[in-house]
């Protein structure tokens, strides 16, 4: 069977372990006679499976007694919904501040001016979103109803490396491209919503995790299915979820756990982002496209100073098992996504390939 180093940003690659596990129990999970996706969501077995996530997630996350877990539908992006429609009622103003460092902050903010007002604090699209932009504490309305920021910014390769101080305004985080890479005080966070088709699983449901006193807020408007209250009085389960999914994430979880758990799957990720970036600022012929301070451990991004190789090193890199390494259209170049379940060894790979291309093509 072949398999490849896949560098995509997503769905991403899984920890072949976890796949494994899930392809041997496909067929007849537990004995039953039955496969995980044909088993009912309300029955124990399932029910086994959601709270096995709840108690993996809270472990591994540090996750405070008075936050809530939800398993929601639609992905990360439904999130640029559902969060306003959840929190932008807290204040009468109807508020939501927003500081943008890409695509998916862009598209958060715009989202949420359906809803009420958005404000954009601070950007870095003057600079095609290559740096985080600096804060200022005193320039966030306390009016605002809350903080939304993109903690990693998976096409431009960018990362918050501390999180915005904000009062009493709650912080929300979109976390989809880093969640569990590195460790965090969740109590800095109003609410972190993650996809998870990068860290956590296959794509199609978010990862939520709301402090309990932001569950009351939700506009008269807002639709059941993207109503946080009624997943948390509900145990997202207000109508059938994808099962199979938070089946796989919470493999996925136990499989985080093996390998030592967050602390030390942080020390991996900066090791093996290490490797890459020693790569290209070592080379004149390749080059970041992120500022140095602000790099990103998950989605490294970099380029050709001679970008006509550009096609051929992507088709020689897949050639050589190295995959999906070309980068977002917004950027360009290349991207190298190197999330929990890339093993130090793709790092090495593409490293290595990357000396050859050079000397045979530099």
């Amino acid at each position: 069977m072949k398999r490849v180093f896949n560098f995509g940003a997503g769905p991403a690659m899984l920890p072949l372990e976890v796949m494994q596990q899930a392809q041997a129990e496909f067929l007849n999970y537990q004995n039953l006679g039955a496969s995980v996706i044909e088993i009912s969501h309300r029955s124990g077995e399932f029910d086994d499976i959601i709270k096995r996530c709840d108690a993996l997630l809270t472990e591994l996350a540090g996750i405070p007694d008075n936050y809530k877990i939800l398993y929601v539908h639609g992905g990360a992006q439904m999130q640029f919904s559902a969060v306003p429609l959840n929190l932008i009622n807290r204040k009468a103003a109807n508020k939501a501040s927003f500081v943008l460092t890409g695509n998916w902050a862009v598209k958060a903010s715009k989202e949420a001016a359906r809803y009420g007002m958005s404000i954009n604090l601070a950007s870095s699209e003057n600079r095609n979103f290559s740096y985080i932009p600096d804060y200022d504490l005193g320039l966030l309305d306390p009016d605002s109803s809350y903080l939304h920021i993109t903690s990693n910014n998976t096409l431009f390769g960018t990362r918050w490396h501390s999180f915005p101080e904000t009062g009493e305004v709650p912080l929300v985080a979109d976390m989809t491209s880093e969640f569990l890479s590195r460790k965090l005080d969740i109590n800095q966070f109003g609410l972190i919503f993650a996809g998870l088709q990068k860290n956590l699983g296959p794509a199609g449901l978010a990862l939520v995790i709301i402090r309990e006193d932001l569950l009351e807020y939700a506009l008269p408007a807002t639709p059941g299915l993207l109503n946080y209250q009624v997943y948390a009085e509900q145990h997202s389960l207000a109508n059938t979820t994808n099962t199979f999914a938070i089946y796989l994430m919470s493999l996925v979880l136990q499989w985080l756990k093996d390998q030592g758990g967050v602390a030390l799957m942080e020390k991996q990720n900066e090791a093996k982002a290490k490797l890459i970036y020693d790569a290209i600022d070592d080379s004149d012929f390749y080059y970041g496209t992120a500022d140095a301070a602000h790099r990103s451990a998950m989605n490294v991004t970099f380029n050709l100073h001679n970008e006509d190789l550009l096609g051929e090193f992507v088709e020689q890199a897949e050639a050589a098992d190295l995959y999906a390494l070309k980068g977002h259209r917004a950027v360009g170049g290349a991207r190298a996504s190197i999330y929990n379940a890339m093993p130090r060894a793709g790092c090495e790979a593409l490293v290595e390939f990357m000396s050859d291309f050079e000397r045979r093509m530099g």
